[in-house]
C-alpha cells in the first residue's frame, strides 16, 4: 500500500476528509503528482467496484466537496455525477463503512 492509499484508508476509517495542499504537504508532494496519483486510484477503484477514494479530499475553499476535477474525472469514468454534493456523500459512505 502506497502512503498515499494509507493516509486516504486512515481517512475513510476515521470518516474524515483533508484538502489537496494539507494532503501534498504531509506526503511531500507536488499538487499536480497528487493529481496525477489521485486520478489512477480513480480509475483502479471504479475498475474494481470500489467507491471513489479520492472523494475523501475537498477543496480549500467552498463547501466541501472535492475540486472539479475529481467530477469530470468521475464522469469520465461514467459515475452520474449530476447531484455532486449527493455523489461525494455517497462515495464517502461508502468508504467509511457506514
Amino acid at each position: 500500500m502506497s502512503p498515499l492509499e494509507a493516509r486516504l484508508a486512515a481517512l475513510a476509517a476515521a470518516g474524515a476528509t483533508e484538502t489537496y495542499g494539507a494532503l501534498a504537504r504531509d506526503l511531500g508532494l507536488r499538487l499536480g503528482a497528487l493529481t496525477a496519483a489521485l486520478e489512477m486510484l480513480m480509475e483502479q477503484d471504479t475498475d474494481q467496484g470500489r467507491p471513489l477514494r479520492a472523494a475523501l479530499l475537498r477543496a480549500r475553499l467552498g463547501d466541501g466537496l472535492p475540486a472539479r476535477g475529481f467530477f469530470d474525472k468521475a464522469a469520465d469514468l461514467g459515475h452520474d455525477i449530476s447531484d455532486p454534493a449527493g455523489f461525494t456523500a455517497d462515495q464517502r459512505r461508502r468508504l467509511s463503512g457506514r
